[in-house]
């Protein structure tokens, strides 16, 4: 018998850390897709709860089960998932999300008939808030004849695409490497920096997850959230400095950021950084002036977005897409 027969085609990681109230509801997911040929691997991160139990349940799946002696984050559990996978493509699906049926036969679709150097296939998603309102979030679009898109990469052009919404060919994580183990945000995008360098992207035009937005999926600007921004800038500062408005953008998210963070002192060095490497950056202008006020500002724009519940800055609802937003 040709051992080949029994190696998937897709890979299926699920990650997870103490989500056994949650996870039940992606695997079903994975149970009703309509493309069979795929494994599934689920990593515990170290959970504390009845995740095994969980997984114990889906029998018809056959999962892979593997568990970390103790919690070092999604990058790592997510790496240890890749590193198992046998198949030709991964696919990988947080343990609060879910896919549409027809998610991973109409991405597969694509990659049998685009060029041998499409690297990934993604599409929408749907977003559901906790009060059970939904939205599109429609993920920036790139295509096979975009080519090679690093630089607008290197330019947050491609913030928005979801790694649950991907399948991924194998090869890709040889060429552009595994996720970051040093991130705590912007894992996603750090990856497909990177990957945009070497691959194409192909974007379905429909959601094909959901994205559900759980108690701990929403947080505010943290001093993680400045360390993995300020992660990003060191990675690529060769390449970003090439182009003094991509450079400018970067200064401008540090000094942005740590506005929110209320410390405005601190932001004033990259604001003015934003300034002097493209003067007509406005948005660092605005935040260099709203700066000197100090942080009692910011802290009551963040009281008021916090409190918005239907946030009409940030996405129009009704499968509009996301909105600009100066923030």
């Amino acid at each position: 018998m040709d051992k080949n027969l029994d190696i998937p085609m897709v890979s299926v990681i699920v990650p997870t850390y103490n989500r056994a109230h949650l996870l039940g509801r992606a695997l079903q997911s994975i149970l009703k897709q309509t493309y069979k040929d795929f494994e599934v691997i689920v990593v515990d991160d170290g959970s504390t709860d009845n995740t095994m139990d969980v997984v114990r349940f889906f029998r018809a799946l056959k999962i892979n089960y593997i568990k970390h002696s103790e919690n070092k984050g999604e990058p790592a559990a997510r790496n240890t998932g890749v590193k198992a996978a046998r198949g030709e493509y991964v696919a990988f699906l947080d343990s609060d999300d879910e896919w549409l049926p027809e998610k991973l036969e109409k991405e597969m679709d694509v990659f049998k008939k685009e060029p041998s150097r499409l690297g990934v296939v993604y599409s929408d998603m749907c977003e559901i808030e906790r009060n059970g309102d939904r939205c599109i979030w429609k993920s920036p679009t790139f295509m096979p004849e975009d080519g090679l898109f690093y630089k607008r990469a290197l330019k947050y052009h491609i913030y928005g695409i979801g790694i649950g919404s991907a399948v991924v060919k194998k090869e890709c994580f040889g060429k552009a490497g595994l996720f970051d183990e040093r991130l705590s945000y912007y894992v996603d995008l750090d990856f497909f920096i990177r990957l945009s360098k070497h691959y194409y992207f192909y974007h379905i035009r429909e959601p094909l997850m959901n994205y559900h937005v759980t108690s701990d999926s929403f947080r505010w600007v943290t001093s993680a959230h400045i360390e993995s921004e300020e992660l990003i800038l060191k990675k690529y500062f060769d390449d970003i400095k090439q182009d003094r408005k991509t450079l400018s953008t970067h200064y401008w998210r540090m000094g942005r950021f740590l506005c929110m963070h209320n410390d405005a002192k601190k932001s004033r060095p990259y604001l003015v950084k934003a300034i002097f490497a493209y003067p007509l950056n406005y948005k660092a202008i605005v935040f260099l002036i709203l700066s000197i006020f100090g942080n009692r500002i910011f802290f009551a724009i963040k009281k008021k977005k916090r409190t918005s519940k239907k946030k009409k800055n940030f996405r129009l609802i009704g499968g509009l897409g996301r909105a600009p937003a100066i923030w």
